[in-house]
């Protein structure tokens, strides 16, 4: 009935994007990364590279979001390479050991990877490549199936239609997250919005996200309740009988 869910694995060459950060007006966020990934899958490998020693405070939030730290000391001769082989070694390894994972991450501007991202294209993956505007390689990006630019995950794209903020505080939360998850489902083509597409979505943003602790009994009552508030449009599909959410009645955008 649904799409196939796809299976993602994220690789971060921390360095790298600490190059293109480490002059901006705002730190790294991770959960900001995520959080648009989790919308095109669900996200199994984490791993990130570096020498922690330097990144020392960035270990706390990435260690929170579950993302898996490799070591990599600095060398005199060999350090600037060292974490790029290692990623290279292990994206590879579990190209070949893992078939049910159908797209590869590589977080990272470097033009070293346009390799990487051939060989794993050769072998029937997927390639996205997200990385900062200022240190990304055009060959890089232009090698990835889509690249995104860490800079366009600003947080003041969300969704937040006329009316939400209108919303009694204690469900407001669960019609954000709702609107958000279906805008990033619409970004990223979909062509039929199930309601159980939806809900799996929110709960890889949100895996503490239950309707009930919002009042509802099922889930279906939250999109119906979002549909009397002159959020979205549903229609019921004929075959299985569920909610298919057709678009938003307002967009404003």
């Amino acid at each position: 009935m649904a799409d196939a869910e796809n299976t993602l694995a994220v690789f971060i060459d921390f360095e790298n994007l600490a190059q293109g950060f480490k002059h901006g007006k705002e730190d790294f966020d991770i959960t900001r990364v995520l959080e648009r990934l989790v919308e095109k899958g669900k996200v199994i490998v984490k791993v990130a590279y570096a020498d922690w020693s330097r990144y020392a405070k960035y270990k706390q939030e990435l260690h929170e979001a579950a993302i898996e730290l490799i070591e990599i000391p600095k060398r005199s001769t060999t350090g600037k390479n060292s974490a790029d082989i290692r990623l290279c070694v292990d994206a590879m390894d579990l190209c070949y050991a893992k078939e049910h994972i159908d797209t590869f991450v590589i977080v990272s501007g470097d033009s070293d990877f346009s390799p990487l991202v051939s060989k794993l294209k050769e072998n029937g993956k997927r390639v996205i490549g997200l990385g900062m505007k200022g240190s990304t390689s055009a060959l890089l990006s232009d090698n990835c199936d889509e690249f995104i630019f860490y800079e366009s995950l600003a947080v003041g794209e969300r969704i937040a239609p006329p009316g939400v903020q209108d919303i009694p505080k204690e469900k407001r939360e669960a019609f954000e997250l709702l609107l958000d998850t279906i805008a990033g489902l619409m970004r990223e083509n979909k062509e039929i919005l199930w309601s159980s597409m939806i809900k799996d979505t929110m709960k890889r943003k949100r895996p503490a996200f239950t309707e009930r602790a919002y009042g509802y009994r099922t889930f279906s009552d939250l999109l119906e309740d979002a549909q009397k508030r002159g959020f979205i449009v549903l229609r019921t599909d004929p075959t299985s009988g569920t909610y298919v959410v057709v678009g938003f009645v307002k967009t404003g955008r």
